[in-house]
């Protein structure tokens, strides 16, 4: 037999262990078949039934011959754990690589190397005979907003605050805080890490004060943990932290928005709306828009990437921002106008 077709049939079969289930009534040769065609394996129902009955010799299996069809099943209490990955292992671990690297301690991702690597490989392997195989390269998730490189995050810094994260110690470090364009010596208790888009924040306290902050992970230029219990307020919880709309950059207070908005802006905010209780009122010419958002930041910057399609009614405060914020635009942008057209005249 030549060796690329040995190597098939060890790979179909070791594949059909995998895809056996642990208890009776098990699996019929016609669903094992499919499956082993998903997988990347396609073969006859013959060869199936022939491999069940050559592999139930060398391994704890039955088959359910009490009905028909027929059943297969690994025995109640055999081990059914096998090393190697299935094409949904492959492709979930082809999928996530990119998002979760910043977020897995350096620990465990030296574990999943290798598993990373596999899952490449064989995915490669079958791409020519599963279309399954192929479908990492048919899907792609890609931010919203304006595509930045993600920024260089040093190593042992990562991996000091990953580990103090895991141990519940604190870290000192350096931090350089860019809007004072200062480098400051702080003493954190991490409480988490978040990714946000290109960026990775790191959740924490910082000494001597009470309060939960966002650092940003880049900009810690030296970290060390200390063998020091970091300081985790009992009622902290990572999610509810980001459902109360920190990572928004906010303070926490919702308001009511009013505004006036474009037919075209009308009809993509009916697509994806602000909050759950938005409100879309046709006028003449436009819509009026009412809803219940986050006062943030993103809020601020959501509004300006609109600038044309939406006036901003209510909250005073809010309207009062926004129009700040265009004039010094549009004064910065008279001034270069006004540069260009004296060099040229």
């Amino acid at each position: 037999m030549p060796a690329s077709s040995t190597r098939s049939t060890l790979a179909r079969q070791w594949e059909l262990l995998k895809i056996l289930p642990v208890r009776a009534p098990g699996v019929t040769a016609a669903d094992l078949q499919k499956g082993l065609e998903q997988a990347g394996h396609p073969t006859s129902k013959r060869t199936v039934e022939r491999d069940l009955v050559e592999l139930s010799r060398l391994f704890p299996l039955q088959c359910n011959s009490k009905g028909t069809p027929f059943g297969w099943y690994w025995t109640p209490g055999s081990t059914a754990e096998l090393p190697g990955l299935s094409i949904c292992d492959a492709l979930t671990m082809r999928l996530v690589e990119g998002s979760i690297r910043p977020l897995v301690p350096a620990n465990l991702l030296a574990v999943l190397e290798p598993k990373f690597e596999q899952a490449h490989r064989k995915l490669e392997s079958l791409s020519a005979e599963s279309a399954s195989a192929r479908w990492a390269d048919k899907v792609a998730s890609v931010q919203p907003a304006l595509s930045l490189l993600a920024p260089v995050i040093d190593k042992d810094v990562l991996e000091q605050v990953q580990d103090a994260l895991l141990n519940d110690l604190q870290i000192r470090c350096r931090y350089y805080a860019a809007h004072k364009d200062q480098t400051f010596d702080l003493t954190l208790s991490p409480l988490g890490l978040v990714q946000r888009g290109q960026v990775t924040y790191l959740i924490a306290i910082a000494e001597p004060f009470e309060d939960v902050r966002r650092f940003v992970l880049h900009r810690i230029q030296a970290a060390v943990a200390i063998e020091h219990p970091a300081t985790r307020p009992p009622d902290f919880n990572l999610q509810r932290y980001i459902e109360s709309g920190a990572m928004q950059f906010g303070n926490g207070i919702s308001i009511r928005l009013e505004a006036w908005v474009s037919e075209g802006l009308a009809r993509l905010m009916r697509e994806t709306p602000l909050s759950q209780d938005m409100e879309i009122s046709p006028l003449p010419e436009g819509a009026t828009l009412t809803a219940t958002v986050a006062d943030s930041w993103e809020l601020r910057w959501w509004i300006l990437s609109h600038a044309g399609s939406i006036r901003i009614d209510k909250p005073y405060l809010l309207k009062e921002a926004i129009t700040q914020r265009l004039q010094e635009a549009l004064k910065l942008q008279s001034a270069e106008t006004e540069g260009s057209t004296r060099e040229s005249s």
